[in-house]
């Protein structure tokens, strides 16, 4: 006689519809299978029995599919009072598991065994048919009994407790489709509102809805309509244009052609105990609808943590209880599946545990594979089965896996200090659990991590902001640094490689906490730095842990007397602290930029803690873009010590000193140094008595630019003490800088030769070729222009240009400037020639210095920007005659 529970021939019972499909023997057919019988199910309306026909379905076509190695016959047939669900394949046994024979229907730790373990466990019925050809599993899940009668009530109440309603209750019914136009408006709602039906059908429902737009509230009025459930209140606007507050219940239906639709009842808001649902107490144990409880909040517990670490640890707590185990333990898989990270324990060292992360495979035997449940009576027997507790002293165990759509997601693991504890019955009751809240971990894990992407793309891109804001090399670094720590880490440090043949150098170090980088730079100095491998990814360096421990050994044994050195009164403290602060796990990742390593970030954890790999691989997205910074950082400034070295090439070394005349010179190049200037000035001796001096500006700037001012000067320099006099001087320069051909540019130059005279006047004569006029300054205070304009430089083959005479009388004072002092502008105003004039004025018997500073400080002044234009100003001044 059969077990009760176990059937061989089918009960009588009305079928009201079927379906059937064959699955081949692939391993997607598992997950194709489930898809079909949860739609299946879900389209006859039996969604009560929806998962744990599913379960069963899969386990059954694994056995077929994946075991077997056959095809798999899937058919479910509808019955009045549930669902027969029948998984045929082509590998007949003939022999028959039976209940209470003594024998066991299967393993659970073999996925070929479960399917009848589970059928005996969830099933209302189930059986096993044989033939020649096949064999047939098949089981029957009933339809939950659904309580008869009142659904809720309330008590008596005397008539003035009673909700206040009109005369003539009515109830608003409205119909809206798919497309949210409305389809059914009857007679209520015409009164209600003052539409006639022909006026608001097949027009949206939001045409007429007010819906309120609070904050806080996330659903409108259309993604309400799509919920298979909404209750809730809002307004319509009636025909005088009055939004009437109305509460609603909405209700998702389809018709027998499938078309979904939405049914409205309505009500007048201050109507709305006609249609709201009363609030429904709690339910306690023995209650009528004690048997509706969801097995998750009975494993888990009401209310569940909202967060993700609350729900992982609230799920190894109740899994150690329902087991009466000594510790407990949740892993959950890498994206990748290949490895398992710790997210919760109970009864072992968490802080230690952390995110530690173990192979899938890890352990002997298929006992350590994470995919199926597994049971180890003793661990001593099969050493590093559990990597996880080891050293831990458990001695049994019980894993299970967390499993969604057939895809690992984690396991959950049950041990004991004592052998022997725990047997398949325990695996299997885990199991169950398991699987009750694999996909509310799995939600929630998804919820953290797309929350931990969020953050991690803003961290990103702000970390990509800060670096490309600087092109300083410390700076670089010390960001590099204080953007890891502690966001990503406890401590930081950072080498950096000059060239290919120098050893990595420690740049920077950075603590969370201050007081530890001093000791942490002493203990790093004092150890080989990283290899600069160039490979990608993080990996583990066990150096500084292993040298702090050491170090901290050793000063506690000269603490207390046992080392060779006699004891010391100080520093235990601050090398234990290191030792702390650097015993987890410490990762080193490449800075690799250009296809060159540049430099290692290191990143450390405290006391044995270890990284996330969210974390690592947010830390290797930084490295790059750190190495990226820090490499440009680098050329920037070698570029800009180029740059600065070529324009002190360019510029005299020097100013001799004139007998008689006072000479200020002052030099502003605009940018931030990394590209050399347009302009430039000389003075130099001729011959005795005679001097030569010139300020010009080449057009643009560059190296173009810096070629053209270092031939103008040099040649200068060389027509001059050749005798030649200023026109001659200036025409060869013409002629040379067209010799340059593509790379020439035009040229403004003011060139002049000065006389000092015996009786303290100063000759001089001046070309003044496309350049500012110079300017003379009398003692009365008067301004004229001390030369005429004549054509530029590097424009015109042939030139004729012509010098003038200049006498300085003592006084006197001649200034010279580019054009970066007179086009100084602040929005539409310039300074201008006249601007110019009218500063010069109030300079009558100041010094050389004092003129040309002041001319400075206008033009600083005149404009809140930072000059865009190289400026040179070039001031001479005859001094006054002492008399006897």
């Amino acid at each position: 006689m059969a077990e009760p529970g176990v059937e061989t021939r089918t009960r009588s019972s009305v079928i009201t519809a079927r379906a059937a499909a064959s699955f081949d023997p692939v391993g997607r057919s598992v997950a194709t299978a489930r898809a079909f019988v949860r739609d299946t199910l879900q389209g006859w309306g039996y969604s009560d029995v929806v998962d744990d026909a599913v379960v069963l379905t899969s386990e059954l076509v694994t056995n077929a599919v994946i075991h077997a190695g056959t095809a798999a016959d899937v058919l479910c047939l509808r019955t009045d009072d549930g669902v027969r669900v029948e998984v045929a394949d082509r590998y007949p046994e003939r022999e028959i598991p039976i209940q209470g024979t003594g024998r066991s229907l299967g393993n659970p730790d073999r996925e070929n065994g479960r399917g009848l373990l589970l059928c005996a466990a969830l099933a209302s019925r189930w059986g096993v048919e044989y033939s020649s050809t096949f064999k047939q599993v098949w089981f029957h899940l009933d339809l939950p009994q659904r309580v008869v009668g009142a659904r809720s009530a309330g008590p008596v109440l005397p008539t003035p407790m009673l909700p206040v309603a009109d005369e003539r209750v009515r109830v608003a019914v409205a119909q809206i489709d798919r497309t949210g136009s409305i389809v059914v408006w009857n007679e209520d709602a015409e009164r209600l509102f003052g539409y006639a039906a022909e006026q608001v059908i097949g027009k949206p429902l939001t045409d007429f809805a007010a819906w309120p737009h609070t904050p806080g509230i996330g659903t409108g009025i259309v993604d309400a309509l799509q919920l298979s459930r909404w209750e809730g209140s809002y307004g319509i606007r009636g025909t005088d244009g009055r939004v009437v507050p109305v509460y609603a219940s909405h209700l998702r239906v389809r018709d027998t052609h499938g078309e979904p639709s939405t049914v409205c009842l309505i009500v007048r808001d201050d109507e709305r105990a006609v249609l709201q649902t009363p609030q429904r107490a709690p339910v306690t144990e023995t209650g009528a609808e004690s048997h509706a409880t969801d097995p998750f909040e009975v494993f888990i517990g009401t209310p569940a943590p909202d967060d993700l670490d609350g729900l992982l640890q609230r799920t190894v707590e109740r899994a150690r209880d329902m087991l009466d185990g000594d510790a407990a333990f949740l892993l959950l898989a890498t994206d990748d599946e290949t490895e398992l990270e710790v997210r919760a324990t109970t009864g072992l060292p968490s802080a230690r545990q952390r995110f530690a992360r173990v192979p899938v495979e890890a352990g002997t035997g298929r006992y350590g594979s994470a995919r199926m449940p597994a049971v180890h009576e003793d661990l001593t027997a099969v050493p590093g089965a559990v990597p996880l507790l080891n050293s831990t002293g458990m001695r049994s165990v019980v894993t299970v896996p967390l499993k969604v759509e057939g895809r690992l997601t984690g396991s959950l693991g049950v041990a004991a200090e004592s052998a022997g504890r725990y047997s398949n019955e325990e695996a299997l009751r885990l199991q169950f659990a398991a699987d009750r809240i694999a996909l509310a971990v799995e939600s929630a894990r998804l919820g953290e991590l797309e929350r931990l992407r969020r953050g991690s793309l803003s961290f990103l891109v702000e970390a990509s902001d800060l670096l490309a804001g600087t092109l300083d090399r410390d700076q670089t670094l010390a960001l590099m640094a204080q953007m890891t720590v502690p966001t990503l880490a406890t401590w930081c440090a950072v080498y950096t490689i000059a060239d290919q043949a120098s050893d990595p150098y420690l740049s920077y170090v950075l603590h969370e906490d201050e007081e530890r980088i001093d000791g942490l730079k002493a203990l790093l100095s004092k150890i080989a730095p990283p290899d600069p491998v160039p490979t990608p990814g993080a990996r583990v360096w066990t150096a500084p842990a292993a040298a702090a421990q050491q170090a901290a050994l050793l000063t506690s044994k000269r603490e207390l007397g046992l080392g060779s050195t006699p004891p010391v009164s100080s520093g235990i403290g601050t090398t234990l602290a290191t030792a702390a602060a650097v015993g987890g796990e410490t990762v080193v990742l490449p800075l690799v930029a250009r296809n060159r390593v540049i430099g290692m970030l290191t990143l450390g954890k405290p006391s044995d803690d270890h990284f996330r790999q969210e974390i690592l691989e947010l830390a290797e997205d930084l490295s790059r873009r750190a190495a990226l910074a820090l490499d440009n950082a680098r050329l920037y400034s070698e570029r800009m010590a180029i740059s600065q070295s070529l324009q002190r090439s360019l510029l005299p070394p020097g100013l001799p000193q004139i007998p008689g005349v006072e000479v200020e010179v002052i030099y502003r190049a605009a940018g931030e140094g990394n590209e050399v200037g347009g302009d430039f000035y000389d003075l130099f001796p001729i011959r005795d008595g005679a001097y030569g001096f010139a300020i010009g500006d080449v057009c643009g700037t560059g190296p173009e630019a810096a070629a053209v001012t270092g031939l103008a000067r040099h040649a200068l320099r060389l027509l001059a003490r050749e005798g030649f006099g200023g026109p001659a001087v200036l025409e060869r320069l013409n002629a040379a800088i067209l010799d340059e051909g593509a790379r020439s540019r035009f040229l403004t130059l003011l060139y002049g030769e000065l006389w000092p005279q015996d009786d303290g006047s100063a000759v001089l004569k001046v070309v003044c070729a496309g350049h500012p006029l110079p300017l003379r300054l009398r003692q009365d205070g008067s301004v004229e222009p001390a030369a005429e304009p004549q054509p530029l430089l590097g424009v015109l083959e042939d030139l004729e240009l012509y010098e003038q005479m200049v006498t300085l009388d003592p006084g006197d004072v001649l200034l010279c400037v580019t054009d970066g002092v007179t086009e100084r502008r602040e929005g539409t105003r310039m300074l201008g020639d006249e601007g110019l004039i009218d500063v010069l004025t109030t300079c009558t018997g100041l010094t050389a210095g004092a003129v040309a500073a002041r001319v400075l400080r206008a033009v600083e002044r005149f404009a809140a920007e930072p000059a865009s234009d190289d400026m040179a100003i070039l001031a001479m001044r005859v001094p006054e005659t002492r008399r006897p």
